[in-house]
């Protein structure tokens, strides 16, 4: 499932986001969701996410929503 729906999105759900500083090469992080960033419901690059461990991107993959 891809990222650009707010709505598909919980805190606690893990998720494959890329990072500002590699948005160039796509390179993904995995983490778990802390905060959601994005207010609108839906966003074309993907909702922006703070993870855990405190980096912030923008959701390219949903791996698990059962958490």
């Amino acid at each position: 499932m891809n990222g650009t729906r707010r709505a598909d999105i919980k805190p606690g759900c893990e998720v494959q986001i890329v990072l500002k500083k590699d948005q160039r090469t796509g390179k993904l992080t995995r983490g778990v969701v802390r905060d959601i960033l994005t207010k609108s419901p839906a966003h074309p690059h993907g909702i922006k996410v703070r993870l855990v461990d405190g980096q912030v991107g923008r959701v390219k993959e949903i791996l698990n929503i059962d958490k």
